[in-house]
């Protein structure tokens, strides 16, 4: 083969490694960055569509309604114990299983009016705020500790005072609390509630600052004491 055919072959196979090689390169940057940043976009793109859609979307078939506004069921019969309170008796009440929505949390003055959930997965706080599955239920007389994102639902806290009334409506009772104070903490710190506590108190909380997309490092705490309601009598078990 002379010399002249092989300095035109070489000048080929140069040629087709000047376009193949950058197209690889291009292409394995490109997979590396999709990796690497696809959940944070994903995160993202979920977040805005909430806000940018044009039609409101409707997820109410996945989940299961089990409230019926007390007004609605005023008959629920109760008990009068030893310390002469009533408590609304054990059987009358239709426990909830995770991810019932069972009642509604309402703040007037934050502009807060709430579909409640026990459990705080993801359609809960997509419908509404939830309870933690680790706390208790309105009337339990222990902690219950409510979730709810700062961009949507629980966004209202951040115009909660010292004073305010929250109001819950279940199907076995309307329970009433007032806003102690509120808090910004780390969202590490597991000092920002106590699950163990043997008295009735309300923690709402959400991410922190406000109208921040995806999650942060704080978390915005509001705290409440209750004001009344009737309590459930839990001296025959904890129901269904």
């Amino acid at each position: 083969m002379s010399d002249k055919k092989r300095r035109h072959r070489h000048k080929k196979s140069d040629g087709k490694s000047f376009i193949i090689l950058p197209i690889i390169f291009l292409f394995g940057t490109y997979l590396v960055l999709y990796l690497a940043l696809a959940p944070s976009f994903s995160t993202l793109f979920s977040a805005a569509g909430m806000f940018f859609s044009d039609n409101e979307k409707d997820y109410s078939t996945e989940y299961k309604n089990i409230f019926v506004p007390v007004s609605e069921n005023s008959t629920l019969p109760t008990v009068t114990k030893e310390d002469n309170k009533s408590y609304v008796k054990n059987d009358a009440v239709e426990y909830p299983n995770y991810g019932n929505q069972f009642g509604e949390l309402i703040i007037e003055e934050c502009g807060i009016d709430n579909k409640l959930f026990f459990g705080d997965g993801e359609v809960a706080l997509r419908n509404g705020v939830g309870i933690y599955n680790g706390s208790f239920i309105p009337g339990y007389g222990r902690t219950i500790l409510v979730a709810g994102h700062n961009n949507t639902y629980f966004n209202g806290l951040k115009y909660a005072e010292k004073g305010q009334t929250v109001v819950i409506r279940t199907s076995y009772g309307n329970y009433e609390y007032r806003i102690t104070g509120t808090a910004v903490k780390k969202a590490t710190d597991r000092s920002a509630y106590d699950l163990n506590a043997d008295y009735e108190n309300l923690i709402m909380y959400t991410c922190y600052p406000f109208d921040e997309l995806g999650l942060t490092d704080y978390r915005f705490f509001v705290y409440a004491e209750l004001v009344s309601g009737t309590p459930i009598d839990k001296s025959i078990g904890e129901g269904e």
